[in-house]
């Protein structure tokens, strides 16, 4: 008789990582490594809701738009309710992905919002300068050195960046203003600053629509029978990763390329590390 009086299978897909970006040991979100767990989340379980919990700094914002593009899209197909639910962080591209849901939901103490758009670099030009080193660059098309951190910055430059900048975000503004509608509150001035907020100060902002947690919202809505099954999301990638790493510091040195390798990893690594760090993580 138990067997019967089990309750409906909510699928739950966590998202946890910077977006498009990956080190050994946190690999990134990207529409190819989560197409099929997303498309698994839509089609295991007869029930009407799919759950989706976010923890990303954000990242690339083509990524960031191909993933809530896929994830509406099969809401809207399987006629489905989504979901999204925010743990310590969800932010710029974080938040990108988030408003993907019907609601969305956060802890008490997650950090939500920063809808904006960044680039950071470093000047080494005058380093370069005082250790004897000379900058040899050759180029097909006048703008393709552009931005190159070891010249001398150009105001050229700058402004093409930012026309691309507000480019981009006046894309993520006009995804924001579609998904969350006449819930949002106050000045455009304010919610489009890049700034983050608390949950509650999202929650007054329209940003949320409240402070709860995956297994509390779904047992208010399917009742306390509800079971959670955890999308698994292939692990491969990590591992071989790992590998790659492991015999690159056993062999350290023995090939150039390997090398490079190696110091990419550390770069990605540094990136990523940088864009907790923004939220205090």
């Amino acid at each position: 008789m138990g067997w019967f009086n089990r309750g409906p299978v909510v699928p739950v897909l966590r998202l946890s990582g910077a977006i498009g970006m990956a080190a050994p040991l946190r690999p990134g979100l990207s529409i190819a490594t989560l197409a099929g767990p997303i498309e698994k989340a839509f089609s295991m379980s007869k029930a009407k809701s799919v759950a989706v919990v976010i923890n990303s700094p954000g990242g690339s914002p083509v990524q960031s738009s191909l993933l809530f593009k896929r994830l509406r899209q099969l809401a809207d197909e399987k006629e489905k309710t989504l979901y999204v639910f925010c743990e310590d962080v969800a932010a710029s591209g974080g938040y990108y992905v988030a408003v993907a849901g019907d609601e969305i939901y956060a802890d008490a103490s997650s950090i939500v919002g920063s809808i904006g758009v960044i680039s950071a670099s470093f000047g080494l030009d005058k380093a370069i300068a005082k250790l004897g080193i000379e900058r040899r660059v050759y180029t097909a098309g006048t703008n393709k050195g552009a931005l190159d951190p070891f010249q001398p910055e150009k105001q050229d430059d700058i402004e093409r960046l930012k026309a691309v900048q507000r480019s981009v975000h006046d894309v993520f503004i006009g995804v924001v203003k579609d998904r969350r509608g006449g819930r949002l509150k106050g000045p455009d001035s304010e919610l489009f600053s890049g700034a983050f907020w608390s949950a509650a100060d999202a929650l007054e902002m329209g940003l949320i629509d409240g402070i709860s947690d995956v297994r509390t919202k779904m047992r208010e809505v399917h009742g306390e029978k509800v079971r959670l099954r955890v999308v698994q999301i292939e692990k491969g990638w990590l591992a071989s990763r790992l590998r790659r790493i492991s015999s690159l510091l056993a062999g350290f040195g023995e090939a150039s390329g390997q090398g490079l390798a190696f110091a990419d990893d550390l770069v990605s690594a540094v990136e990523i590390r940088a864009l907790w760090s923004r939220f205090g993580l």
